[in-house]
């Protein structure tokens, strides 16, 4: 069992790779599907921001829903659902229907994070989960990378419409992998491993899903997940086109040097799980050590406003490494914390899918923010990676300020409740 973790979090993974070449699929082959439905940019933008607002909104209820029914049942029907909607993509013969394919595979797509954060605290401890997570976050860097060679591929051997057929198809080898492979864990499978934390004074069913919002430390990780995310879907949506725009880019140099960040924040992701960990390890507080990652992850991010001041392509590039590898290195001690403030165990993917929920809100501000300063100041950038690199300070002190001590968040509470209780003494 104590392998079989490492095999989870591989498939986990997988699923987060998959999640995210099915969500970058419609990019790709957005030129000949405007072609084939005689649309315009207008429409094809329309059409792709369905996707965010459903992925946003059903982060919550997804959320909820994983410590419901448990992530080996919730993560491949979640993978099940958006694969199903990402083969009907195919089939779309109109703006309305693949506005409604996008809608519809956010919502499936909204239940990856939350399944993978309760999958973290199910199989590791408190000295294991950031470097787990690391692993599993990787592959929404990894499938980003692999998004555009691979659909490229497959739209100029087979059409646009195999695209989605074929990537449709590969969620559902994934769900039969991890029928076959995932086995059930009980707290005794990790003897020695698991973490022995002091039973609740308060019981569990006190603990609402609505009084989560009554902790500082919630906010604090909405907004700081928000700053990050912010920053991350500049890369996701404008980087492209600040390459071609603002450096004179061609689509094969799109295709290696414009991989160059993608690639840098995978290590960077790792390295931030590791470094946590390892802090705690050696004796620093969970505070201390997850902070440190976070906070010090998003000042050094901030570098991506230098993008806007330089005309070396080389120099360009690399601050937007340092920015996307820094990113990736507080996001591992970011996608910890669900585990490491719930209340109990019934509110881990609960929490995730509310701190997600406030991250992807951020997606619709900067994608129509950086399009209608574009607008405004004739196709320059200066200003939204200005802005990006001001979201990297608030960031960091959301997380240093605002987020309070990790630990469960009714800690304070059950130890005010128990000294209460407590035989008084003469």
């Amino acid at each position: 069992m104590r392998k079989m973790r490492w095999v989870v979090i591989f498939l986990a993974f997988l699923a987060i790779a998959i999640n995210y070449i099915d969500r970058a699929n419609l990019a790709v082959a957005a030129p000949q599907i405007e072609k084939a439905l005689n649309i315009g940019p207008a429409e094809m933008g329309f059409i792709l921001s369905g996707f965010f607002w459903s992925y946003a909104l059903m982060q919550m209820p997804f959320g909820w829903f994983v410590d419901r029914v448990g992530a080996r049942i919730a993560l491949p029907l979640a993978v099940g659902w958006w694969s199903v909607f990402t083969a009907l993509t195919a089939v779309a013969t109109s703006v309305t229907g693949m506005f409604g394919c996008r809608l519809m595979l956010g919502i499936g797509e909204a239940g990856a994070y939350p399944s993978c954060a309760k999958l973290v605290s199910q199989w590791f401890t408190k000295a294991q989960r950031a470097f787990a997570t690391s692993i599993f976050d990787s592959g929404s860097r990894v499938g980003s990378a692999l998004s555009i060679p691979v659909v490229a591929l497959i739209i100029s051997s087979f059409g646009w419409e195999a695209s989605f057929v074929i990537t449709g198809a590969i969620g559902f080898v994934w769900i039969l992998g991890w029928f076959l492979i995932y086995r059930n864990k009980s707290k005794g499978d990790l003897t020695g491993e698991v973490d022995v934390d002091p039973v609740p004074v308060a019981p569990k069913n006190k603990v609402s899903w609505g009084s989560l919002f009554k902790y500082r430390t919630l906010w604090g990780m909405m907004l700081g997940f928000f700053c990050l995310n912010f920053v991350i879907y500049f890369f996701i949506t404008w980087f492209p086109s600040y390459l071609v725009q603002a450096h004179g880019f061609s689509l094969k140099s799109l295709g290696t040097l414009g991989t160059i960040p993608a690639l840098m924040s995978i290590p960077g992701g790792w390295l931030g799980g590791w470094v946590s960990d390892s802090l705690f390890k050696r004796g620093w507080s969970l505070t201390a050590a997850r902070k440190t990652c976070m906070v010090g992850g998003m000042l050094l991010s901030s570098v991506i406003t230098l993008c806007a001041f330089t005309e070396n392509t080389y120099l360009m590039l690399a601050f937007f490494g340092i920015a996307y590898g820094s990113l990736a290195f507080a996001a591992a001690s970011i996608w910890s914390l669900p585990s490491d403030v719930a209340p109990t165990p019934d509110h881990v993917a609960s929490i995730g899918g509310i701190q997600n929920f406030a991250s992807n809100l951020a997606g619709i501000v900067i994608t129509t923010f950086t399009g209608v300063m574009l607008s405004i100041t004739k196709g320059s950038f200066v200003i939204p990676l200005c802005v990006a690199g001001g979201f990297c300070f608030l960031g960091a002190f959301s997380y240093l300020v605002i987020v309070g001590k990790i630990e469960p968040l009714n800690k304070a509470e059950q130890d005010s409740l128990s000294d209460k209780r407590a035989p008084s003494t003469i």
